[in-house]
């Protein structure tokens, strides 16, 4: 019941805590493991209460998808998203591209392409700066919509990412039919890798896999550094992860770039 009843006010307060710029982005940062640099980050939001106590996403995230506040979510992370570039850009910073979320709900709105065009364009930001990321079990229904959507997306230069490859519903077959631009291997693979055969064995086909048809990888969730170093060995791409780095406010994210 006292569930019931803190859902019920995170939900009162979402269009406040909106207004007053309470939910932040982080960014965690993606690093190349052949040359230790950082060559991207992926924007993730935390709701930072009136108190100053932080709510992580887990607590509100499924509430937003639920009752479809994640929508609006979604494009305020991206509107900050695309203002912060904006200014790295104009201060000179190298910036690498960021990748945002996007839910199913806003997959099912005609004009998300449309829509996510027009918001990065209003701060004159090359569009591969913003990729998009989709979850994988979105495919389980929206198969034929994901495949669209994607297509209409590289046409007009967005990279896509497919988030949780491997943890349910995709098949390599669907690698096949998704003309996505990087993989991003579910953390269930990685958490074996140095203690499962087999899960080395389905990383590594994974990644050669995705390098035969021209995708990128990404592996997220790396903690420590002999799993870095497989993954280096493997030729995996991209590392997210807290052995690279945490998701951090975006102070500390700037400083990064600027350095």
């Amino acid at each position: 019941q006292n569930a019931f009843f803190e859902n019920m006010q995170l939900e009162d307060r979402f269009d406040e805590a909106i207004g007053e710029h309470q939910f932040k982005a982080y960014y965690q940062p993606k690093c190349n493991p052949k040359t230790g640099e950082i060559v991207g980050c992926e924007a993730l939001v935390r709701w930072v209460q009136e108190d100053g106590t932080m709510l992580s996403p887990d607590r509100f995230i499924p509430l937003f998808e639920k009752n479809g506040d994640i929508v609006k979510l979604d494009k305020y992370v991206l509107e900050e998203t695309c203002a912060k570039i904006r200014k790295w850009l104009d201060l000179g910073y190298d910036v690498s591209p960021i990748s945002v979320n996007v839910s199913l709900l806003q997959l099912l709105d005609e004009n998300f392409v449309e829509d996510h065009i027009k918001t990065v364009e209003k701060y004159g930001i090359p569009l591969n700066l913003i990729e998009v990321e989709f979850t994988e079990s979105i495919l389980a229904e929206n198969e034929s919509l994901l495949i669209s959507l994607t297509k209409q997306c590289k046409k007009h230069g967005i990279k896509v990412l497919l988030d949780d490859f491997g943890s349910g519903y995709s098949s390599l077959n669907m690698l096949n039919l998704l003309p996505c631009d990087i993989v991003k291997l579910d953390k269930r693979f990685v958490d074996k890798l140095e203690t499962d055969d087999k899960s080395k064995a389905i990383v590594l086909s994974a990644i050669s896999l995705a390098h035969t048809l021209q995708m990128s990888v990404t592996a997220e969730g790396i903690e420590t550094k002999s799993q870095y170093d497989l993954l280096k060995e493997m030729h995996c791409d991209t590392i997210q992860g807290f052995y690279c780095a945490k998701p951090m406010p975006e102070k500390e994210y700037e400083n990064l770039i600027k350095g």
